[in-house]
């Protein structure tokens, strides 16, 4: 029995990067040898063991074959015979199918470890294309390492644009799109991830609603990018920057002007009413890919509202506290930091205008944090009771908007 590092470890190691989870893949051993070690075992499909003292993921050497569409049909051969050099050959990319020894010796027979020097996202055998996750993964990794100038090779983007004329993406689950659609959202560049699903066909597939942004112009004195699908793109990577591996801002920066590729032509480049239009798109996106209820009713919220925050200086204060309200900001608040981040990435988004200042993002939380100081309580302590104590409330909420904005 002999145990290698596999995968991402190995992988953010010849990177210079602090590796994340450990796995481990066991060669020679059967699920009754791994028992009487002490391991546990956990796998439903396939064997994988936790250690007895370290609880990290051992895995049974294993081999799979394809037997039905999708991500889901396949079957999953381990025994004694498999080897180190079968298990690593049914991984996604060459960067991933390097192992490690004991000793710090590399198993590397796909030359892994040069396309990590190389930057290079390839993937390891023509059995990629037998499992269509494979192609959001392809995304994710894109928008993590991108910024490190990993490119996807040629030979791999065409693969992956031959599965998705094949319909392999049709049969890939709601909830495992959204779940890679997520993790990519939390990634440094997730630009990336949206214009390789784009370059293979993928996008037009999934996210319909996004990719027809693509080609829509807008008008050059408010948005010299022009184009509406690449300021999406730049907002992603702002929001990225402004928020961090938070994929519900994310998700929001990717979502906010879908209605842009609803205008009518003749109307072009303006976009009249696009924060309203955009809200159809958005349910239906959200309601096809099962999206969590908070991610989908911030979003709506920053599809809305966007424009408002943005000329939050012109609204009157009755008008800002019936914003905040509509947000359930005041329930909820921090909702308004999240809409507060979006406008500013949307409003930074944009080409040239990357360091620019947003005075309405500090507006809005400090007119929110004005309207929080004066709560329920203080009606009650005046003896009111029933509907008064609403109708008081919204008042001295809109005069305390009005003192804090001086």
């Amino acid at each position: 029995m002999k145990t290698y590092l596999v995968g991402g470890a190995v992988r953010d190691r010849l990177l210079g990067q602090a590796p994340g989870d450990s796995d481990w893949v066991v060669v020679g051993a059967t699920p009754e040898s791994m028992v009487r070690e002490g391991f546990l075992p956990v796998g439903k499909d396939f064997p994988v063991f936790l250690h007895p003292r370290t609880k990290e993921e051992h895995a049974l050497a294993r081999t799979e074959r394809k037997t039905a569409p999708g991500y889901r049909g396949f079957v999953f051969h381990a025994d004694q015979t498999v080897t180190l050099e079968q298990d690593l050959a049914r991984r996604d990319f060459t960067v991933n199918a390097i192992a490690q020894a004991a000793d710090g010796t590399l198993v590397d027979p796909f030359g892994g470890a040069a396309d990590v020097q190389a930057r290079v996202l390839r993937h390891v055998s023509p059995a990629f294309a037998e499992d269509p996750v494979r192609i959001l993964r392809a995304a994710r990794f894109l928008a993590r390492f991108a910024p490190l100038g990993f490119t996807v090779a040629p030979e791999t983007l065409a693969l992956m644009r031959d599965m998705v004329a094949a319909g392999e993406v049709d049969h890939l689950v709601a909830e495992r799109v959204w779940q890679e659609l997520k993790k990519a959202l939390e990634m440094p560049q997730p630009s990336a991830a949206i214009a390789l699903l784009r370059d293979c066909g993928a996008l037009a597939r999934l996210l319909p609603e996004v990719d027809a942004l693509y080609g829509v112009p807008q008008r050059p004195e408010y948005h010299p990018e022009v184009d509406t699908g690449v300021h999406t793109q730049m907002v992603l990577d702002m929001a990225a920057r402004l928020a961090p591996g938070d994929a519900l801002v994310g998700f929001c920066a990717l979502t906010h002007d879908l209605g842009k590729a609803l205008t009518p032509a003749h109307e072009l480049p303006r976009h009249i009413g696009h924060e309203h239009s955009g809200v159809r798109p958005l349910r239906a996106l959200c309601a096809r890919y099962k999206v969590p209820a908070e991610f989908a009713a911030v979003a709506e919220i920053c599809c809305r509202e966007h424009l408002n925050i943005h000329r939050l200086a012109e609204l009157r204060p009755d008008t800002v506290h019936d914003l905040m309200a509509r947000c359930d900001g005041f329930r909820k608040p921090g909702r308004i930091r999240q809409l507060a981040l979006v406008c500013e990435a949307d409003k930074r988004g944009r080409l040239g205008l990357g360091e620019s200042d947003y005075p309405s993002g500090p507006m809005l939380l400090a007119l929110h944090a004005a309207a929080l100081s004066v709560s329920a309580g203080h009606a009650v302590a005046s003896g009111l009771t029933g509907t008064a104590v609403g109708e008081w409330l919204r008042k001295a909420r809109i005069e305390a908007i009005r003192q804090a904005r001086g």
